[in-house]
């Protein structure tokens, strides 16, 4: 069964379970109603990683996602093999092995090959190179493709643990791309399918990056109806897993006492301090952890870090 097959099942499950709030499925309760209004950014698409998840996905009802089909290097028909007789996995790790050494050409090639062979690896690869722009010109669409190809893959119900973090995390990459939409390109905004990958992401795999969009489309009505409580939910479920812009979020909440949420300095101060930590390059992050930190008083900064001790020594997440 196609990976997009099985979208739809898991948000008319919630709802017939119950699942009112986002923070059901990790077994916990939701926090009082909030209304945020803080300087955090939805995650940058340089920030989305793929974590260890869960080994295999339930069968799921036939979704609207289309699987890809337009023409091109990778998608929809395979290649001819770069230089002898390999197989994907061989031409994925001569792919990988060569981009080390700088042949972006060569690895292309190779990376290019495996992926046109359904080879899950090279998909990702591909689409993460492509979506970030480092070793090759960045092509959010192309990216948009091999993502696309991950999540349409015909596969076994039961997906080894790198395969199920190569899924969440592409479930991730569109959600994000169908909520902006991608410039000069057919891909255009679409929220409630953005909404639908995200919260698959989220629910099932307990993927931490999904977790903190939607949260942010929570927080904002954006693509559903405002809801503040599930907002906070996703929000400290993905910070707790050590999402820094998630951590960020909950600690300015926490700093300001925004509507609902308890104003606690020290704990506010703790969170940007884990941001700042898991998130070193991120101005923003660092700016809001040293206005904090200013802010606060001695008593509030010996707090912080008797609860960061407290969380390093195994103690309750919040």
């Amino acid at each position: 069964m196609r990976i997009f097959e099985r979208l739809v099942f898991v948000n008319v499950l919630a709802v017939g379970l119950g699942f009112a709030s986002a923070s059901a499925f990790d077994g916990r309760r939701s926090p009082s109603d909030v209304t945020p209004a803080v300087g955090v950014d939805l995650v940058s698409r340089d920030s989305i990683s793929a974590p260890a998840l869960a080994p295999s996905m339930p069968a799921l009802a036939p979704s609207s996602i289309p699987a890809p089909t337009l023409g091109g290097p990778g998608f929809g028909r395979r290649l001819p093999e770069p230089s002898g007789t390999l197989t994907p996995a061989e031409a994925f790790r001569r792919g990988a092995q060569t981009l080390r050494t700088g042949d972006v050409k060569a690895a292309l090639s190779s990376l290019e090959y495996a992926a046109s062979h359904g080879y899950m690896d090279a998909q990702w690869r591909l689409g993460r190179l492509y979506a970030e722009g480092t070793q090759v010109k960045r092509d959010d669409y192309r990216a948009f493709r091999y993502f696309q190809e991950i999540v349409g893959a015909d596969v076994d119900d039961s997906l080894g643990i790198r395969q199920a973090s190569y899924v969440a995390d592409a479930l991730v990459w569109l959600g994000v791309y169908y909520a902006d939409g991608i410039a000069g390109s057919p891909i255009k905004t679409d929220l409630h399918r953005a909404h639908e990958m995200l919260r698959y992401s989220a629910t099932y795999f307990g993927n931490a990056n999904a977790q903190y969009q939607l949260g942010r489309m929570y927080l904002d009505g954006k693509g559903v109806a405002r809801d503040p409580r599930q907002a906070v939910g996703w929000l400290r479920l993905s910070a707790n897993k050590g999402q820094a812009q998630a951590q960020a979020l909950f600690g300015t909440m926490l700093l300001r006492g925004d509507d609902g949420v308890p104003k606690d300095p020290a704990r506010g101060l703790m969170w940007l301090t884990l941001a700042r930590d898991a998130a070193p390059a991120d101005k923003r992050i660092a700016d809001l952890h040293a206005a904090a930190s200013q802010q606060a008083t001695d008593d509030q900064r010996v707090l912080a870090l008797t609860f960061i001790e407290s969380r390093l020594n195994g103690g309750r997440r919040e």
